[in-house]
């Protein structure tokens, strides 16, 4: 195809879809300015910044906050928290959610469904402060937890959960599938009502029973979907989220609790310096990027279904 007649096959598919071209240049500036344009403010990185100073005016001392923090073992150990709940939240949500979308899948009683799908849903929609206070409340000492192990005679004394640091990666695992289980349900459901009920048909004839449908029938058929978000959800492998560390963490569990955005608060805005708060970003937001092409490569080496 020469150059001349595909610009002409560009510029009439562009006539053609002018009202969707339209719709998405709000879209296409919000992403430029607020996005692109600040990506100028990893110069920070590289300078030992100062506010009052102008531009030009700061002193550059190219990779020094990076080298501090890879050699820094805060860092380091934030680094590891951040992995480890990243990957929990990662693992536990994709098999909690694709479970409980397969059994809902399977319920025939409209009403029982509704009801599970709706006590599901409503944690996703309590914010991660009420949420916090609900834990901390239920994990107290004198909490229903408490209580009810020692009621079993699995306690002799009442514990303080959140104040056994190496006990943290758990509660937050725990935490975060009470809260957003149902809501990540929602695609998986979604994608299994496009499967053609022809297949079940002729699988139940062929004395299949329901969970050889969902091996054989089910989990294939949402199969693509499971690939691209365990893509987007690898890219984001440095986001192990915000709100439920601050509110739940403490000085006894901090060597736990503690992550990479906490980290960037505490060592890098609070204490003014801003230049290793934005290197650290800096440094999570490649990772993440390099991890998102990778899943993507290898997802297109072995031919599954991936982003582009």
């Amino acid at each position: 195809m020469n150059k001349p007649a595909g610009w002409k096959r560009f510029f009439r598919q562009l006539v053609q879809q002018r009202a969707l071209v339209v719709m998405s240049v709000p879209f296409v500036v919000w992403l430029f300015v607020f996005k692109y344009l600040p990506l100028w403010g990893w110069t920070i990185a590289f300078q030992d910044y100062k506010p009052a100073k102008g531009f030009w005016d700061q002193k550059w001392v190219g990779f020094q906050h990076f080298e501090f923090l890879f050699g820094d073992e805060r860092f380091l150990r934030v680094l590891r928290n951040t992995l480890v709940m990243s990957s929990l939240n990662l693992v536990l949500g994709f098999v909690t959610a694709i479970t409980l979308a397969l059994l809902l899948n399977e319920v025939r009683q409209l009403v029982f469904k509704r009801v599970v799908q709706t006590i599901s849903y409503l944690p996703h929609f309590i914010s991660w402060v009420v949420a916090a206070g609900i834990i901390q409340a239920v994990l107290a000492t004198d909490g229903i937890v408490n209580d009810l192990l020692m009621w079993l005679g699995l306690l002799d004394d009442e514990v303080l959960f959140l104040g056994v640091g190496h006990w943290f990666w758990g509660i937050f695992g725990a935490s975060i599938v009470w809260k957003d289980l149902g809501w990540n349900t929602i695609v998986y459901l979604a994608a299994m009502t496009m499967i053609d009920p022809a297949q079940y048909e002729a699988a139940e004839m062929d004395g299949a029973g329901r969970f050889k449908k969902m091996w054989h029938i089910t989990l294939p058929g949402i199969k693509a979907v499971i690939i691209v978000l365990l893509i987007m959800n690898v890219g984001y492998l440095l986001e192990s989220g915000f709100e439920p560390q601050y509110l739940l963490g403490n000085g006894m569990n901090i060597d736990y609790s503690e992550n990479l955005d906490i980290f960037v608060l505490k060592y890098g805005i609070n204490m003014g310096n801003f230049s290793l708060s934005v290197a650290a970003s800096m440094f999570k937001t490649v990772v993440s990027f390099i991890l998102l092409f990778a899943a993507n490569h290898i997802a297109k080496r072995l031919g599954e279904a991936r982003l582009y």
